[in-house]
């Protein structure tokens, strides 16, 4: 229940609101039973009882909507945009029901005989403490309602930075770890000897992977012409290493490259399909980097390795929660027998 999930200091905060606003409500009817004179003028007949039993009314009442509020104005979501609709019709609720409080004390005051001013004036500014009441309630709830979804973001952004560091690590270890260095210090050693020219280029785009690799992106997020700029150097590494077995197919329109995806998340699907599926002569592998409406699907089939390679998904785990931090979507994992694809949106 919404109710018990409320922290104690809120609790606390509602409990002072309700009976500082209900003194002052009353106010007026205070201050006359400290001034017989200018009370019998006002408020005729006002005793302590009358205004102790208005006073303790009125706490109640603004406890009950303060509930009420909370109770009707918070999404079921707590991450959805509170709009001005649902605070209007809030708003309203609060005012009806304060009314209905209002009459249903009058009746027991009447047929109960429950303790209540009956004075003329008391009675006219009624329709003023309702709205009062329904305004500082509904704005109190507001209030809390937009610090809890701040506090909320804010938490979500620690989260987004931490799952960021952790993907950044994971690449750069993936990139510099020793079976890396090895071959493509093979791969340059070969191309020094055989073509100066191939070796010179297969040194500068090693060294682009390692810059966006190690870039500092304060977003989280890059356009998809950005990403696939880098895509094309580390897929020009991997067909340097692989030669004709390793194909690649990629039909991106030009009007969806500047759509956002998270950093580095389509190259790790292409690192992926690499690190789990054999490439070899007999089995050359086709990875294919195409659009689908407004996503970005990659795909390839599935070539088991024939030494077992552990496969954790820690790289997709990883992507799918970035995707639902930075925005609330997810990706689409799909597999069969035949085939293995990922699909990410395009933001």
């Amino acid at each position: 229940m919404k109710l018990f999930r409320l922290h104690k200091r809120f609790l606390l905060m509602l409990n002072a609101i309700a009976i500082l606003v209900a003194f002052l409500m009353h106010l007026p009817e205070l201050i006359a039973l400290f001034e017989p004179e200018a009370g019998s003028r006002l408020f005729p007949d006002v005793h302590w009882a009358n205004v102790s039993y208005e006073i303790l009314f009125t706490y109640l009442s603004m406890l009950l909507l303060f509930l009420l509020n909370i109770k009707i104005m918070m999404p079921a979501k707590p991450t959805t945009e509170l709009g001005w609709k649902r605070v209007a019709v809030t708003f309203v609720v609060t005012l009806v029901v304060c009314n209905l409080l209002g009459k249903g004390f009058v009746y027991v005051h009447q047929h109960l005989g429950v303790p209540a001013i009956t004075a003329t004036l008391h009675h006219y500014l009624h329709p003023l403490r309702d709205i009062l009441i329904a305004c500082i309630v509904t704005g109190t709830s507001y209030l809390y309602y937009q610090n809890q979804r701040s506090r909320r973001m804010l938490l979500e952004n620690e989260q987004l930075r931490t799952e960021n560091l952790v993907n950044q690590y994971e690449a750069l270890k993936s990139q510099l770890n020793p079976h890396m260095l090895f071959n493509s210090l093979n791969t340059l050693y070969s191309l020094i000897r055989e073509s100066p020219d191939k070796a010179q280029n297969y040194l500068q785009e090693l060294s682009r992977v390692m810059r966006y690799t190690l870039h500092d992106n304060q977003s989280h997020t890059v356009a998809l012409s950005e990403e696939m700029s880098f895509v094309r150097s580390y897929i020009y590494l991997l067909q340097m290493r692989y030669e004709d077995n390793l194909h690649f197919e990629i039909e991106i329109p030009q009007e969806l490259l500047q759509r956002q995806v998270p950093l580095m998340a389509v190259q790790m699907l292409v690192e992926n399909a690499v690190k789990h599926n054999e490439i070899s002569n007999r089995k050359p592998l086709t990875i294919r980097i195409c659009a689908q409406g407004d996503s970005l699907c990659v795909s390839n089939r599935i070539q088991p390795r024939l030494s077992d390679s552990s496969n954790t998904c820690i790289g997709l785990a990883n992507l799918s929660k970035r995707y639902q931090l930075l925005f609330g979507r997810d990706i689409t994992i799909e597999e069969n027998e035949k085939n293995f694809q990922v699909t990410l949106p395009l933001i």
